[in-house]
């Protein structure tokens, strides 16, 4: 164990957050585990740690089905957050079992590989509508132009929201996530609860028509889903819906802006997957590895742990490093180099254990769809401004990929 006050390790500086990855080498050389004070975590930076722990039952994404708050050494968040709250606590993500169990279980009967099948065309059709489209203009922003619509669009899709009621679904995603960030401010904290409440009431309206109007719906599928008497409370539907939307879209936007940026830095690479667009999958897998959307993943310890030899106690909070665990040399050959040949990946970016993302099958042929139609349809894609990287650390993206077709 070691304290981090001579380390770069600095979630708030905007160098650190730019590439984190040199500080994330001196962690995993300083130690399996790590006190740090200005978030009140333990740092597990190493991937053999972070693996293990993420199937480990001593920890949990909440504590509130074994603990009250003052049991467990914490606080309540303040009853003005509570709309945010309620929300989130009520979806899988945040849940241990029996919850996560009944809800996953119900979740997967709606969630099955045969709908996300079934939307491959939908998939690869708006995949290639969204890049022509881009093509036509001569450029413009890969984020806002391909990245944010097509899988924003999919899972409102699946989920049966009607296209004239989806221009808020992003917007109230991106208040929603910045309570992921660490310490998040009292102005974040409003915006989360404000478009916590405006989500939940809309969700709540839609819920109620497809009660008297079932559809095909993945909304539909959720009323209908049930398992020995088991069903979704209204509430588990709605913070389920919401989950689903920003879970199933946050990942593949940023995946795919900090993909392209990671392309146009390794020019070698990109030349190597224009000449061969076979190494699709594995580029993706690749991507997702070399510069992580999700870069830190919370579990609370439920019962005390030791790691190398560092006693961690009940109460106490760890965050483990996805970021830094997918630049580990012991795991990864040359982590630091973009390899889109690399066939021995076992990369985390979609979590491990009960918690593994459900929609990771979704996410891939999103990625593959519009990584292969900017392929195929913008073979002369280049840069046309170096993009500007978000604020945010926990969840890593950019504020846009200006790119020009010549």
């Amino acid at each position: 164990m070691s304290a981090l006050s001579d380390l770069a390790f600095d979630p708030w500086d905007p160098a650190f957050v730019a590439d984190p990855y040199p500080a994330y080498a001196e962690l995993r050389a300083r130690g399996r585990v790590l006190y740090y004070e200005p978030s009140d975590q333990w740092l597990v930076p190493r991937h053999a740690d972070v693996s293990a722990l993420l199937r480990d039952r001593r920890l949990g994404r909440t504590y509130q089905h074994r603990f009250t708050h003052e049991e467990f050494g914490r606080t309540a968040p303040p009853p003005e957050h509570e709309p945010f709250h309620v929300l989130n606590d009520h979806g899988m993500l945040d849940l241990e079992p029996p919850d996560h169990t009944r809800i996953r279980r119900l979740v997967s009967k709606a969630f099955t590989p045969r709908t996300v099948e079934r939307l491959k065309p939908y998939v690869h059709r708006l995949a290639n509508e969204l890049v022509s489209a881009l093509v036509e203009a001569g450029g413009g922003d890969l984020l806002t132009d391909v990245a944010e619509p097509l899988p924003v669009a999919v899972i409102a899709e699946m989920l049966g929201i009607p296209e004239a009621d989806r221009a808020p679904l992003r917007p109230w995603s991106a208040d929603i996530c910045g309570m992921y960030e660490l310490n998040p401010s009292e102005e974040a904290a409003e915006k989360a609860v404000r478009a916590s409440v405006e989500f939940s009431d809309y969700l709540r309206e839609l819920i109620a028509e497809r009660r008297k109007e079932p559809g095909e719906d993945l909304i539909s599928g959720l009323i209908a889903a049930h398992d020995e008497d088991d069903r979704l409370t209204e509430q588990e539907m709605i913070s389920t819906a919401v989950l689903l939307l920003n879970a199933g879209h946050e990942a593949t936007v940023n995946a795919t802006v900090n993909g392209w940026w990671a392309l146009f830095r390794n020019p070698d690479q990109l030349a190597a997957l224009r000449a061969d667009h076979s190494l699709v999958p594995s580029a993706i897998e690749e991507l997702m590895r070399y510069d992580t959307p999700l870069q830190l993943f919370e579990r609370w310890v439920l019962d005390e742990i030791e790691i190398d030899g560092t006693t961690i106690p009940r109460g106490a909070e760890i965050a483990m490093l996805f970021g830094s665990a997918n630049h580990d040399p012991a795991v990864f050959t040359d982590p630091a180099r973009l390899d889109l040949t690399r066939r021995d990946n076992p990369h985390i970016s979609f979590s491990a254990g009960i918690h593994y993302c459900i929609g990771a099958p979704l996410a891939r042929i999103e990625l593959a769809a519009s990584m292969t139609a900017l392929l195929e349809r913008a073979p002369t894609l280049a840069l046309a401004a170096e993009p500007r990287r978000k604020p945010n650390f926990v969840i890593r993206g950019l504020e846009g990929v200006s790119v020009v077709v010549r």
